[in-house]
């Protein structure tokens, strides 16, 4: 149920949001474990480049919320480096808190613009 319920509040949040070229979406997806962050432009349909938490050893021994503030700075370094400066912010369906909130909070203080 819970699944689904996410699935269908995605939906009805990409119908109202699209990256482009010069201003990409910025989707987060976070299972138990992990967090997984894509820029993605959509007029391509291209996944640009991402970042996890999972290859990364320093992450591992931190809590969840401290990985995903991580893991927001890192993207947020890495699309400043590809030359993008401002995303839309995707939050899949996901309520603006916790890991979520921390991956946005993360990409702006690396620079980015949301």
């Amino acid at each position: 149920m819970k699944l689904t319920g996410r699935k269908r509040r995605h939906q009805s949040i990409r119908k109202k949001i699209m990256g482009t070229k010069e201003k990409p979406r910025l989707c987060v997806f976070r299972s138990n474990r992990h967090i997984y962050v894509q820029i993605i432009d959509d007029t391509q349909q291209k996944v640009l480049f991402g970042y996890s938490s999972v290859g990364d050893k320093n992450l591992s021994k931190k809590k969840k919320t401290e990985t995903a503030l991580e893991t927001g700075k890192r993207i947020g370094k890495l699309a400043l480096e590809k030359g993008i400066k401002e995303v839309v912010f995707d939050r899949a369906g996901y309520r603006y808190h916790g890991r979520v909130k921390a991956i946005a909070e993360g990409a702006r203080e690396a620079g980015l613009k949301f």
